[in-house]
């Protein structure tokens, strides 16, 4: 679960780096080649992040509808935050040596 949300708050980073730096570099200063390197960046992060909620996912037995709610999360600015925070109170709510 470590691992999967390390990717999760990487890639959610990398999401508004691409979205909110390298795009408007490329509209408005008219300079592609950050979208180029972070768009590449980006997307190897999600492919990352889809393999370890895929993981995380069986290891914890989620239910589609949580697996769904991650993986939504990834689509939304800022999701990536989102979901950390609900996993650290879902973590905390457990009985201790859970």
């Amino acid at each position: 679960m470590k691992l999967f949300r390390l990717i999760s708050l990487t890639e959610g980073v990398s999401w508004l780096l691409l979205f909110f730096i390298a795009m408007p570099l490329k509209y408005g200063a008219g300079w592609p080649e950050g979208v180029r390197v972070m768009g590449r960046v980006h997307g190897g992060l999600f492919v990352l992040f889809v393999l370890t909620l895929a993981r995380a996912a069986i290891e914890a037995g989620w239910s589609p509808r949580q697996i769904a709610r991650a993986f939504l999360s990834s689509l939304v600015p800022f999701g990536a935050f989102w979901l950390e925070r609900r996993l650290r109170e879902e973590e905390r709510a457990l009985p201790a040596g859970s």
